[in-house]
């Protein structure tokens, strides 16, 4: 996943600029009185969640495995306390219900349970969106799996491709979330979407506000490493927010934690600054949005570069 968003990030830089606009004309950075208010004492943090790419599978008997410990249910639960968080998009490979995976995803979504955090099944493959059966075959063997609160899709057909034909690709993804519900029995499906796609005019509208009636929730994937400016998360993500919020669809603001060369560049990551100022740049964050309906904190991408940037 990781991969697939440097693609993305270098093809939609440019649209900072329209960005920009909305901030001069909507978005007010917060004043430095906020941000130390929201930050200092014990106020928590304004990371509220996590997409957790990985597993604890060993690839010696699992060609799906990748031996990560920090992913055993205990290591989970124990860093969701630690941080605070009341979700967790936890990655769910295809096939869930078979193997090793099928012991470990129901023993870890039931110890976050038990620890008052909701978790996601994360997912997703860009040609999900032109097979809309595989996304629905996916979601079954999820469900089937372990009792997961939502489905949280990461399918990004956008990717590497640098115009890309959003009048059929949106088409096509809404398709691929319906043909999910279908399937969900009612569990609530989210997405992961670029700030961009509220940039992009669709219909009488923009692409993003074409895909949002599909969701229960939505994380806008908005990566710099500052909050204040034209080119930072609060105004890259302000149109996003606003048409979240208008819709009535929940919504956390996605940020990176990766190292620059899989971010596309060091302006897109805290991953080569500090987890002080991860913490504080968001803080600034939640000072833009708190009072925003449909406002759900920061989520972290990801677990493992996370745990790297906090010396873990």
């Amino acid at each position: 996943m990781p991969a697939r968003r440097v693609a993305t990030v270098f093809a939609c830089a440019s649209l900072a600029v329209a960005a920009a606009v909305t901030f001069a004309s909507g978005a007010v950075a917060p004043s430095a009185e906020a941000v130390n208010a929201s930050t200092e004492g014990s106020a928590p943090s304004a990371i509220t969640s996590m997409w957790a790419w990985g597993n604890p599978i060993d690839p010696a008997t699992d060609a799906r495995g990748l031996g990560q410990r920090e992913f055993e249910p205990g290591a989970l639960v124990a860093f969701a306390r630690e941080h605070g968080l009341r979700s967790v998009y936890l990655s769910v490979p295809w096939a869930a219900n078979q193997g090793e995976f099928a012991t470990w995803l129901p023993e870890a979504v039931d110890a976050l349970h038990a620890a008052g955090i909701s978790v996601s099944a994360l997912g997703g493959d860009a040609g999900w969106a032109t097979q809309p059966s595989l996304a629905a075959q996916w979601v079954s063997d999820a469900l089937a799996t372990a009792s997961f609160d939502g489905i949280q899709f990461d399918v990004e057909p956008w990717a590497g491709v640098p115009d890309p034909d959003l009048g059929a690709i949106v088409s096509q993804y809404t398709v691929m979330i319906d043909a999910a519900e279908q399937v969900a029995n009612g569990v609530p499906i989210g997405a992961d979407l670029p700030w961009w796609l509220a940039a992009k005019p669709y219909g009488s509208g923009t692409a993003f506000d074409a895909i949002l009636p599909h969701l229960q929730s939505v994380a806008i994937v908005a990566f710099s490493d500052h909050a204040a400016g034209s080119d930072g998360i609060v105004a890259l993500s302000q149109p996003a927010v606003t048409a979240a919020s208008a819709a009535g669809v929940p919504f956390t603001i996605g940020v990176e934690t990766d190292s620059p060369e899989v971010a596309g560049g060091a302006q897109y990551t805290f991953g080569d600054d500090s987890a002080g100022a991860l913490e504080t740049e968001t803080a600034r964050v939640r000072s833009s949005f708190a009072s925003t309906p449909g406002y759900g904190g920061v989520t972290v991408e990801h677990l493992i570069a996370w745990r790297t940037l906090l010396g873990d």
